[in-house]
């Protein structure tokens, strides 16, 4: 059995408290150091644990005092990326909660980055680990593969805070997880989107809460997402409904544990799947940890995760132009505002190499 993997985890919110969780509970994993920059965060973490680590407010420097093998990025977006270049730069590779960055043009600094250390850089993406999801994904294989895919995404939540000011909190914050799964799905990569958000009058948010966007994907397959977070009443999972049809017939998913089949029979087919031993955050850190291990590229890597940000990126911006977007000419354009930006030298260098970048993310992951 190999030693349970040293990890520094940097963020001590509330997103950082899950980790801490899911950490601990991981016979793979052990946290050897929190880091904030609030001295009151980390304290009201280890007292909620019951419990307390070495901590402090540099990860690079806590990693090394404590032997660490790697880092877990749980900070706030805008910090993603002077947290994450620090720690591949010192060696470590990174496990970062979504969204990479808040813009496409600095996750691909980030995936320069992953490529001129050699280190892995993985995004969490963590509604992909849910045992049913993996039904779903085996049963639209068996009825011919997907060509029309849509979810609904129903929720009421009152979060206060940051979210209910937000100028689009829905396509941002939460859509990237139904757009993932989406890719995950249908396998292929994402062309075009329309999309129009919308604020309801009854809303408690400032910005645009509700969304309905359509994606073509190579091959001709579709995604139809339609989500709000001012929907009180038969609310659906956080997961969203999922339906998924294909040549020989449709199977759809409740977001939790229900899986339903109807091939051309007719007949339909009940499934209750029960859950993985690691789903959620908990199928992230383990895939991550495999990968650190194993040298195996991870689902979620940086390379491969830009085109989930990507899909929320254009989004937007069909929202905001009522335009159609072309998703992979989004990213194109994006390294070229890398490359007018203030970026450092080696990263520089490796973005200028690229000839064309939207191809340069297939297929050119960093396992380690």
């Amino acid at each position: 059995m190999s030693a349970p993997l040293r990890l520094v985890l940097v963020g001590a919110g509330q997103m950082g408290r899950a980790w801490i969780g899911a950490i601990d509970r991981s016979e793979e994993a052990e946290l050897v150091g929190l880091v904030d920059l609030d001295r009151a965060a980390i304290d009201a973490a280890f007292t909620a644990r019951g419990s307390s680590s070495a901590s402090g407010p540099d990860a690079v420097a806590l990693a090394r005092s404590e032997g660490a093998d790697a880092v877990v990025d749980v900070t706030v977006p805008v910090a993603h990326l002077a947290v994450n270049l620090a720690a591949l730069d010192a060696g470590y590779p990174v496990l970062c909660e979504k969204p990479i960055t808040p813009t496409v043009r600095d996750a691909l600094a980030l995936v320069a980055a992953a490529e001129t250390t050699g280190k892995l850089l993985m995004v969490s993406q963590s509604r992909r680990y849910y045992a049913a999801l993996d039904e779903l994904r085996r049963r639209t294989a068996d009825l011919g593969g997907v060509g029309l895919l849509s979810t609904e995404f129903l929720k009421a939540p009152h979060f206060g805070g940051f979210r209910e000011e937000m100028d689009h909190p829905l396509l941002v914050d939460m859509a990237i997880h139904s757009f993932d799964v989406a890719r995950a799905v249908i396998g292929r990569v994402p062309l075009t989107v329309d999309c129009r958000s919308f604020n309801p009058d009854w809303s408690w948010f400032r910005g645009d809460a509700a969304a309905q966007a359509l994606f073509e994907f190579e091959g001709g397959a579709r995604f139809q997402y339609f989500g709000s977070w001012v929907a009180p009443g038969l609310e659906t999972s956080w997961n969203g409904f999922w339906r998924a049809g294909g040549p020989r017939g449709t199977a759809t998913w409740d977001g939790e544990s229900a899986v339903e089949v109807q091939d051309g029979s007719g007949a339909v087919e009940r499934l209750d799947v029960p859950h993985a031993p690691h789903e959620s955050i908990e199928g992230s850190l383990a895939e991550f940890i495999d990968a650190v291990r194993s040298g195996t590229v991870p689902s979620g890597e940086i390379h491969e995760n830009v085109w989930t940000l990507a899909m929320v990126e254009a989004a937007v911006r069909s929202t905001e132009t009522r335009s159609t977007v072309d998703v992979p000419a989004l990213i194109d354009e994006a390294h070229e505002q890398a490359l007018a930006g203030d970026l450092r030298g080696d990263l520089r260098d490796v973005l200028a190499s690229w000839s064309t970048p939207h191809e340069r993310l297939l297929g050119a992951a960093v396992p380690q």
